[in-house]
């Protein structure tokens, strides 16, 4: 954008941090913005994969010293990875601008499921950003002095602080420096797998047989029941594996076009490796029967028994890369809660569930109030639970399997409904099985954890539906009373059409430009019953005293816009037509008009370089914008509606430019 000011020490600071603006108009913006297969396997897949250190640990735990009984849930896991990832391959390919578990529910059950699997979702993406970087911690104290664990809750704070700052410079800008990190995690995880499952290849055998022994000991200990539940518990507890499977669909505007044919590509990257991670480290641990040690997490134990006969150092230098490479990859995938919140937390405001303010996106084209939202809740978990993996894994995943049910429960109706269309019967037939597999591990989880804390899990989910619900019905109200102004619309459409047939009229006088008298200028946003109600007072309490009637409007590029050079342009198109119905009106009056247009992230800059330009041009101009009233102002007429038009006044009385409000009383 041209007519930039001097920057102030602020946004020089800011640009340094976070980064100088995009271009809007630059053809090559979406294909910078966006991630091919690789990028996007380590920014989307990291979560799941990442819940490779604390998933299979906390699932091997559960079964109390059953440690053969672990096969069990290996095999459970890896079922379970492969069916929900092919029931999410199907939502991608019905979804390709996006399937998240907010939209497919919208879609294919009702706007309220919808709204219910969105806000589960949110708390799932929270809680990722908590345990990933939380664990991280874990794993990275693993390997230093116990001495310094006191400070493990100061150093997670920090980290989320860290990447929350790093998000707020763009998706690619915060994965492109963390593939190193990602490629040694694949790198070491597979050596010491497939090392571990080598060296103890004539074990397999005897595994099996004990596996056997230690069921009848179960058995008898515990009844046949008992057995189930402490199978059933431990696979529950390791849930947390599962829950970075939905984050492809939901991140489908961050990939590079085909975005189908490179979101399931992704997908298969994910399922394979994580099946791999969560399976093996699995069998490591039954194969050295371990158990847990203070201060260490289980996957650090397995390094250090498994590599005991290396030679040294090297052995020593081997263990210690990989478990920082589990505490950056952790803190990756913390990644996936900062790409998928605010994209779940932008979709459901666009639907008014939420305030419109998370729809904006900043100048390097990423949801930042989202972001904020996302880094400060998460602060407050990290601060609240402080830091405690085992605590925060009993919270961790219930939502996303409650996401999980209704996406396929909706996708299960859908092949249903349209089960004449070719191949429905295969379809179905994995999104069922999909959707009984997640309804019983659903289960399951709330009556598992529920006493543990997962009612907390519940409570806030709960809480945030009820917020999302009051906030809708507001704005139900509110379009209802805006409504009530479109009647002026008809009335200038009548005015309109007298004009045009006026036109075809040589005789009509046509109003000349006078720089130099009074002009008023309107800012409108869109050819709307706010904008003509303004116009009309400002002619009803100035008269004849403006000569030239000019008119802005600035497209706001918001996630519901920002999906291609199409969309941008078409947003310009449909600006530069509201405008031209403001001018035709007021030339039918017998006053000279024109209209000014621009589209950007920052309204109020927008506005500011125009209005300059203006009162350049006009020195006798007065600006106007209209306002809101309510009948009662509540908290959330407050939060709601923004106060946009108080902003501009201010940023143009710096300029020394006169803006006037006009109060637009809605009952």
């Amino acid at each position: 954008m041209s007519d930039q000011p001097n920057l102030t020490f602020f946004q020089k600071v800011k640009a340094t941090i976070i980064g100088k603006g995009q271009d809007p108009h630059d053809p090559k913006l979406f294909h910078k913005l966006s991630l091919v297969t690789f990028f996007a396997w380590v920014g989307l897949g990291s979560d799941g994969l990442s819940s490779s250190c604390y998933g299979p640990e906390e699932a091997f735990l559960a079964l109390q010293g059953h440690i053969s009984l672990g096969i069990f849930i290996a095999i459970a896991t890896a079922v379970t990875i492969f069916v929900i990832s092919a029931c999410y391959t199907q939502i991608i390919e019905m979804f390709p601008t996006g399937g998240g578990g907010y939209v497919v529910a919208s879609k294919l059950l009702s706007p309220s499921l919808g709204m219910i699997s969105g806000c589960a979702l949110l708390i799932d993406y929270l809680l990722t950003i908590v345990i990933s970087i939380a664990s991280g911690v874990d794993a990275l104290f693993s390997s230093l002095p116990l001495s310094l664990s006191g400070y493990k809750l100061e150093f997670a704070l920090f980290m989320v602080i860290f990447f929350t700052i790093l998000n707020m410079r763009g998706v690619k800008e915060s994965v492109g420096p963390l593939v190193p990190i990602f490629l040694t995690f694949i790198v070491t995880h597979v050596i010491i797998i497939v090392y571990v499952l080598v060296s103890h290849f004539a074990d397999f055998g005897v595994v099996a047989q004990t596996t056997m022994v230690d069921m009848e000991s179960t058995q008898k200990e515990l009844g046949f029941a008992g057995m189930m539940i402490l199978l059933f518990r431990a696979y529950a507890m390791g849930a947390g594996t599962f829950t970075g499977i939905e984050a492809v669909s939901n991140g489908m505007p961050f990939l590079r076009e085909p975005r189908v044919k490179t979101a399931k590509k992704t997908m298969t990257y994910m399922a394979f490796s994580l099946a791999f991670m969560a399976v093996g480290l699995m069998l490591g641990y039954i194969f050295f029967r371990l158990d847990h040690q203070p201060g260490k997490t289980l996957n650090a134990v397995l390094l250090e028994v498994a590599t005991a006969n290396w030679s040294q150092p090297q052995g020593s230098i081997f263990v210690l890369v990989t478990l920082l490479s589990e505490t950056f990859l952790l803190f990756i995938a913390a990644q996936t809660g900062f790409f998928g919140g605010p994209r779940v937390l932008a979709n459901m405001a666009l639907d008014r569930w939420f305030p419109t303010q998370f729809t904006i996106l900043s100048e390097r084209y990423v949801i930042q109030n989202g972001i904020l939202l996302m880094g400060g809740a998460s602060l407050l978990f990290m601060f609240f639970s402080k830091g405690s993996v085992k605590f925060l894994v009993v919270l961790y995943s219930i939502t996303v399997f409650i996401t999980f049910f209704l996406s396929l429960l909706g996708m299960t109706l859908h092949w249903w409904k349209t089960r004449k269309v070719g191949h429905w019967k295969r379809k179905i037939c994995v999104s069922g099985f999909g959707l009984l597999l997640t309804t019983i591990i659903l289960i399951g989880m709330i009556g598992l954890k529920f006493d543990q804390g997962g009612w907390i899990t519940l409570l806030v989910t709960g809480a945030l539906i009820i917020l999302a619900i009051a906030i809708k019905r507001h704005y139900n109200n509110t379009y209802a009373m805006l409504k009530r102004l479109d009647t002026l619309i008809n009335a200038a459409e009548i005015s309109n059409t007298d004009f045009l047939a006026k036109t075809t009229s040589p005789n009509l006088p046509v109003a000349k430009l006078d720089p130099q008298g009074k002009t008023a200028v309107i800012l409108v946003s869109g050819y709307n019953g706010l904008g003509l109600h303004t116009l009309f007072n400002v002619i009803r309490l100035f008269g004849d005293n403006f000569k030239n009637y000019l008119f802005i409007e600035v497209g706001i590029i918001d996630v519901g816009n920002f999906k291609g050079v199409e969309e941008i342009d078409g947003l310009d198109k449909h600006i530069k037509e509201d405008l031209d119905r403001y001018v035709k009106f007021m030339q039918g009056q017998g006053f000279y008009a024109e209209g000014f247009s621009s589209i950007g992230t920052d309204l109020i800059e927008e506005i500011r370089i125009i209005s300059t330009d203006i009162y350049q041009r006009f020195p006798q101009s007065v600006f106007f914008g209209g306002q809101l009233v309510f009948p009662k102002d509540t908290l959330l007429t407050k939060i709601l509606h923004n106060h946009t038009t108080f902003a501009v006044q201010r940023k143009l009385y710096q300029e020394g430019i006169s803006c006037l409000i006009m109060p637009i009383r809605v009952t």
